[in-house]
């Protein structure tokens, strides 16, 4: 078996550093392209992944992280978990990821305690499993023939098998692995990595059989490529000696969100976590080489934490950012910089007279210096060359303030019915409309200063004109402006707040196309004045009917943005509920009945290991209520979650003691119902799957509200769909809220309501 590469790194990001991979998606599913263009531009892509890896000297390169939707799909297209009503599909790959006309897709929720989201593998007790390794054995190809030996990246079997709720089906899954193994053995492939996220997280004696069984089976597999089980997010913990008792050779660690193993891995090499895939700050070299000294194994290979999947793919695109910000930052590129320099320092030893425990010569205070070329130099100054985050500073007077408590939810709702008078089921939107290319030039064009902003702001009001009319037209209850001023649900907030920095080309992968900017938090935040108060304003003028006020919750914001690391997450938030707690106040106290407060990463941020779960919601839950105490009963404050398995945590979301929470149901087939029956307060889920261009009937509509009230009393039942349309054409969007009206006056209508 080879010798594993001395540097390496467990993915790297797919959409093009200019999103090359969503417009080209894009194009295909507008009947603009082909299958051989969109396989062109994925083959381009994976080319200049792998040729700028090789000149940053990198050792380990990676094939297979590349998806044209999402790794996990993948996962179960090379296993075949593909459900019969897709097969027939004119592309079942896409059908499953979202939908057809006919036809819905699979669930989509998010990947463990991240932004990336994940299609649910659906896995029956009749499905067969066969192995289709063309896209893995075509990479490893593809790579060869320009010149590089890659290293397969799979999903591994225990973790796909508890992401799809049916571990019962190791036995049957296995065997395609073990024909895989041979397969890449007989393609001359040295290393294979098997990514088990989920066993970071609290395992049961029974899960943790699953990975001796799966891993004693692969590891006796004849003739294979040495396997390299990688884990992130976390420390491996009970799994670890598990994992350790089987012939795997390489084991992956996560040495930023997780200690150095205690366990003894001589006999094993450990591919050390040393620099984060998850932020965006420069890596403390003194401490990843301290780290890498501590790890005692029979080869330690400098790594990611995780992928790079979740940063930016470079610095170099940031010429606006501020010199002494952009400093201690590093995106992608500069991350495997970091790692191929610190693997460099790794090798040499620790120099004469280092203390024990340290890697490589230089005090642990040493700062990463940057030069002009893509290399980096450890430089080990006793100050650090950049300055460091700037100390927390008094809090601004009104953000000490008590923050109070609203009155208890009976009383609130009593006025609240009093003085909006809303129908039985009031029907309503998520927030956002399309956001139309004009509308995105127009921004462009005032960066670039050739549209004035008198101009724009009267192009944002002509479109929330047409969004009223529309809502009026169509016959909802509660009208949103639409939102056409905002280019992110946080990013837009952030480029209103102070503490934050944002990117020019700073785009992270969602799911399938969907790209987000994460702001950089790296100060104290602070609101200097008003953000939306002028466009709700405008947008309530327009009409008699209520309009919502649209705002983004203080989890959401920070867990959605690249984080300062010198302060409590906890302290980092609170200071943004007191933001956006000013904002709450002025938006109440410009004529807003309804204030949205969105919460849609409250699950995403919760801890995978149970034992420290209720702190994180305690104070997460208490920070929603700090960001709208501020409201008096007749305002209805309302508030969203999406896309994040909400089940799991009803108690933490019913404890934001929002009036109206609106929550994804419709693309995960309605199981939060299942869970809904103890909810005090007004509930919408969702009867319409926004990531899916398919419009439901009006049938299908009025079904999934009959399902709600089976579970809930009318009274409380809203009629929403599952998130915000920005991602919809006006045609799509149109259609389909026109058929959840109509359901929803048919369904009036039957209940004598």
């Amino acid at each position: 078996m080879s010798t594993f590469p001395p540097s390496t790194v467990l993915g790297y990001p797919r959409i093009g550093p200019r999103r090359e991979l969503k417009r080209a998606l894009e194009s295909y599913w507008s009947g603009h392209s082909t299958l051989a263009d969109l396989d062109r531009a994925g083959a381009e892509l994976r080319e200049r992944t792998w040729r700028r890896l090789a000149e940053l000297g990198l050792h380990g390169l990676p094939s297979n992280t590349f998806s044209l939707y999402d790794q996990v799909l993948d996962t179960a297209v090379l296993l075949g978990a593909v459900p019969d009503r897709y097969r027939d599909a004119a592309d079942p790959y896409f059908a499953m990821a979202r939908g057809t006309e006919g036809l819905a897709p699979l669930r989509m929720t998010k990947w463990f305690d991240t932004n990336y989201h994940y299609i649910v593998p659906e896995i029956e007790p009749g499905t067969v499993f066969k192995l289709d390794a063309s896209k893995v054995l075509g990479e490893v190809r593809e790579a060869r023939a320009l010149g590089f030996e890659t290293r397969p990246v799979i999903v591994g079997p225990v973790t796909f098998l508890l992401l799809g709720s049916a571990l019962e089906r190791l036995e049957d899954v296995l065997g395609c692995y073990e024909e895989l193994l041979a397969a890449l053995a007989a393609e001359g492939v040295a290393w294979v990595q098997l990514d088990e996220p989920a066993l970071v997280g609290d395992r049961t004696p029974e899960e943790l059989a699953a990975v001796r069984t799966a891993y004693e089976r692969l590891g006796a597999v004849p003739s294979r490529p040495g396997l390299f089980v990688a884990s992130y997010f976390g420390e491996l913990g009970e799994s670890l000696p598990v994992l350790a008792g089987t012939p795997v050779e390489a084991i992956g660690v996560d040495l930023v969100r997780g200690g150095v193993p205690a366990a003894d891995l001589t006999g094993k090499i450990v591919v050390a976590g040393v620099v984060s895939g998850r932020d965006v700050w420069r890596t403390s070299p003194g401490r990843a080489l301290s780290l890498l000294g501590a790890v005692r194994a029979a080869q330690v290979v400098v790594s990611t934490s995780c992928s790079l999947l979740h940063v930016p793919y470079t610095l170099a695109d940031e010429p606006d950012l501020e010199a002494g910000l952009r400093g201690r930052l590093a995106f992608a590129e500069e991350k495997v910089a970091e790692v191929v320099a610190l693997a460099e320092v790794h090798a040499r030893g620790p120099a004469p007279g280092t203390p024990a425990g340290t890697s490589a010569g230089g005090p642990a205070s040493g700062a990463l210096l940057w030069d002009d070329e893509p290399s980096v130099e450890l430089s080990w100054d006793e100050e650090p060359s950049v300055a460091l985050l700037p100390e927390p500073g008094p809090a601004p007077a009104e953000a000490v303030e008590p923050a109070g408590e609203r009155s208890p939810y009976r009383v609130r709702a009593a006025a609240q019915a009093e003085h909006l008078r809303l129908p039985p089921l009031p029907t309503t939107t998520i927030g956002s409309f399309p956001q139309t290319g004009e509308l995105r030039a127009a921004r462009a064009a005032v960066a670039a200063g050739t549209l004035s902003q008198a101009d724009y702001e009267r192009r944002v009001e002509a479109e929330i004109e047409r969004v009223i009319r529309l809502q009026e037209r169509l016959g909802l209850d509660v009208l949103v402006h639409g939102e056409p001023e905002r280019n992110d649900m946080v990013q837009y907030f952030a480029e209103h707040l102070d503490g934050f920095a944002v990117t020019r080309n700073g785009w992270v992968q969602s799911y399938g196309s969907r790209c987000t900017r994460p702001p950089i938090l790296h100060g104290d935040v602070s609101r200097p004045e008003p953000i939306t108060v002028r466009w709700a304003r405008y947008a309530q003028s327009l009409t008699s009917q209520p309009v919502k006020g649209m705002l983004t919750g203080p989890v959401t914001i920070v867990a959605w943005s690249f984080v300062r690391d010198d302060l409590p997450l906890r302290d980092v938030v609170f200071q943004v509920a007191d933001a956006i707690r000013q904002e709450v106040r002025d938006l109440e106290a410009a004529g807003v009945s309804i204030i949205q407060v969105d919460e849609p990463a409250l699950r995403e941020l919760l801890p995978l290991r149970h034992a420290d779960q209720a702190a994180y919601l305690e104070w997460a839950v208490a920070a929603y209520r700090r960001a709208t105490s501020g409201a008096g009963d007749r305002t209805q404050i309302h508030t969203h979650l999406c896309y994040s398995d909400a089940d799991q945590i009803l108690a933490a979301i019913d404890g934001l003691d929002a009036d109206v929470t609106t929550i994804e149901s419709a693309r995960s087939g309605a199981r939060i119902l299942g869970a809904v029956s103890t909810f005090g307060r007004g509930l919408g889920p969702g009867v319409y799957d926004i990531h899916s261009p398919r419009v439901p009937s009006a049938e299908e509509v009025e079904s999934l509200l009959r399902r709600t009230l089976e579970a809930l009393p009318v009274e409380r039942v809203w009629v929403n769909p599952d998130c915000g349309l920005k991602t919809r054409t006006y045609e799509e969007v149109e259609a389909s809220l026109a058929n959840v009206v109509t359901a929803t006056r048919h369904l009036r209508t039957a209940l004598g309501a």
